[in-house]
């Protein structure tokens, strides 16, 4: 600790700067009531933004080179989700007193915030994987529809219909060497399937595999666009929470933070503010916060809490709907399946013989 000349700050006034670190000071000012103010002072820009994207960024790649020289496959990344062009929401950091509470078993609301994007997260990743197979399986299905154009004139589309109950047709075929009331069983089961697929391609006007295709992407758009107005819902919601926790904070150590601030006597103060030095920390906290995303101080906890559940609400209603997306695109899956089926079953005797002559 060493003391900086005073002619470094020309104010006039008593002073004394005392370094607590190498990049930044505590200037203290003596108050014409004879009171003490102090203020941090920066004496170099670590703490700019610029440079705090370096320092991340060096971190992440000494943390890649031990995760790489360690054999392990996690890499780190310091760039938002955004800025990685990764469609995913980033979860929120709960703190250490929600995470014990989270521990024992206990939920809070960033915790449940957390669950919630996660699950959203992960809808959007399983719709996305399901369409992009499906999208895969058409483009074979296309490839080999025009592979065989230049023998015996094909459609330009099989009814998907038909193909379905052709399905049903060689299921029951492949069933004969079983039981009776096997049969009777699983015959049961499969119409009920086939139906169930039939009834959902005719709701949806869903008729050949061109048509198979459009959906596809039309449900893959529909999913993202749900995403993406989740998204600020999120964002604000996270917002809202910590202004609540920060006024609540506040209003909670309002009462210690008054009594310091009426004491006059310099040494009672102090002490005070030693008996005191996590309530009055918090009160900092919450005050420096407020300040800074509330201009005008002007607190509204009641409505905050109207707005956090009615946002609360409407991103329920649409991970509901992102729900309804993925059953959707799971059903299309089994249409998928039972008509992978049928045309395996009637494709052409010579791509047959070609196939097993490539075997032997």
């Amino acid at each position: 600790m060493r003391t900086v000349p005073l002619n470094l700050f020309p104010e006039e006034c008593a002073r004394t700067l005392t370094f607590t670190t190498q990049a930044a000071a505590t200037r203290t000012l003596r108050l014409s009531s004879g009171r003490y103010k102090t203020r941090k002072v920066d004496l170099v820009d670590w703490n700019s933004q610029e440079n705090a994207e370096v320092w991340r960024k060096v971190w992440a790649d000494l943390a890649n080179e031990f995760l790489e020289r360690n054999n392990r496959p996690e890499r780190i990344d310091h760039r938002s989700y955004e800025r990685q062009g990764i469609d995913q929401i980033a979860t929120v950091h709960i703190g250490v007193a929600a995470s014990q509470m989270e521990k024992k078993g206990i939920a809070t609301e960033r915790g449940e915030l957390n669950r919630s994007i996660k699950a959203a997260n992960r809808l959007l990743r399983d719709i996305k994987a399901q369409i992009g197979k499906l999208k895969e399986w058409l483009l074979d299905v296309f490839k080999a529809k025009e592979s065989l154009c230049a023998e015996p004139p094909q459609p330009k589309s099989t009814d998907l219909s038909t193909l379905l109950f052709r399905y049903l047709d060689i299921q029951k075929a492949n069933g004969r060497k079983y039981s009776q009331s096997w049969q009777q069983q699983h015959s049961a089961d499969e119409l009920k399937a086939i139906s169930k697929a039939v009834n959902l391609l005719s709701e949806k006007g869903i008729y050949t595999l061109e048509e198979l295709d459009a959906a596809l992407s039309i449900v893959h758009d529909k999913a993202s666009e749900i995403r993406s107005g989740m998204k600020p819902r999120e964002t604000r919601i996270r917002q809202l929470q910590k202004l609540i926790e920060q006024a609540q904070n506040m209003r909670e150590t309002q009462p210690i933070h008054d009594e310091y601030k009426q004491i006059r006597w310099k040494g009672k103060q102090e002490k005070f503010a030693e008996a005191h030095r996590a309530d009055l920390a918090v009160w900092d906290a919450a005050n420096r916060y407020l300040r800074a995303n509330l201009p005008d101080m002007k607190l509204t906890p009641k409505a905050w809490q109207t707005e956090l559940a009615a946002l609360t609400a409407e991103n329920e209603a649409e991970y509901a709907r992102l729900k309804a997306q993925r059953e959707e695109v799971t059903e299309l899956q089994k249409v998928r399946r039972y008509v992978d089926v049928a045309l395996k079953a009637d494709a052409p005797q010579k791509t047959k013989i070609k196939h097993h002559d490539i075997d032997r």
